[in-house]
């Protein structure tokens, strides 16, 4: 599964609602934190691709998605299950933050260990 751009808030919802988990990187491309994360996410979705779903959105382009997720500095993250948000993590982290984060929930998905 590839990395999804939000164009519209309705592609986020729309994201959200599908069961499952999903991880939001909500940042802006003028942010240097949120470059780095970018190759992060890549291996993540490499990882997860068959039980989480990451979507990214770009606060500047979609400044009122970022507000109704109460993101107050870049980037944030968050990890949605079934809809809802569950983690919520505030700039960047090494990938094994994620790696927990993303394991405590996908693991209800793939529970094959």
């Amino acid at each position: 599964m590839a990395i999804i751009n939000v164009e519209h808030a309705e592609t986020l919802r729309a994201e959200l609602n599908r069961s499952g988990t999903v991880l939001v990187d909500y940042g802006a491309p003028r942010c240097g934190p949120c470059r780095t994360l970018l190759p992060i996410l890549e291996e993540l979705d490499e990882e997860y691709a068959d039980s989480v779903s990451i979507v990214k959105v770009n606060c500047d382009e979609l400044p009122e998605l970022a507000s109704e997720a109460g993101v107050m500095g870049l980037p944030t993250v968050v990890v949605y299950s079934g809809g809802q948000p569950v983690e919520k993590l505030v700039g960047l982290r090494p990938k094994s933050a994620y790696q927990g984060v993303l394991r405590k929930y996908a693991a209800v998905s793939s529970s094959t260990s």
